[in-house]
């Protein structure tokens, strides 16, 4: 089974979403990450840019593909990942910690949550692809 830590939440589209406070702390899954292979080059919007739920916001190019990444809640882009310049490759070998993409000062911080599945039933959903 794949890594699916319980202290975060999930979409329905592999991204997982760290939340402290005002902050969520974007990457995909480690389900995602070993679906697209060797990762090449990551495309990740710009600090101050505005992202709404369920809106691409950047891209994962693979050996195999390109993915969309998707902005798990509303809120403005405060931090990308620059390491991911130069070493694409952290997000397949450290996904849930080096391999984080950016970081969205939530809009809306109680709802931030709603929207998103735990760790339980993204699981489920992982489980019955």
């Amino acid at each position: 089974m794949t890594e699916v830590p319980d202290d975060l939440h999930y979409t329905a589209e592999h991204e997982w979403v760290r939340l402290t406070g005002s902050r969520a702390r974007v990457g995909i899954t480690a389900y995602a990450q070993d679906a697209l292979g060797d990762i090449v080059f990551v495309s990740l919007p710009a600090v101050g840019d505005r992202v709404a739920p369920g809106a691409a916001v950047g891209e994962v190019e693979s050996t195999k593909s390109v993915s969309d990444v998707y902005a798990p809640v509303a809120g403005a882009v405060v931090a990308r990942n620059e390491a991911l310049d130069g070493s694409p490759e952290l997000i397949n070998s450290d996904p849930y910690g080096d391999g984080w993409m950016l970081e969205i000062d939530v809009e809306d911080e109680g709802a931030a949550a709603s929207g998103l599945l735990d760790a339980a039933a993204y699981r489920a959903q992982v489980e019955s692809a």
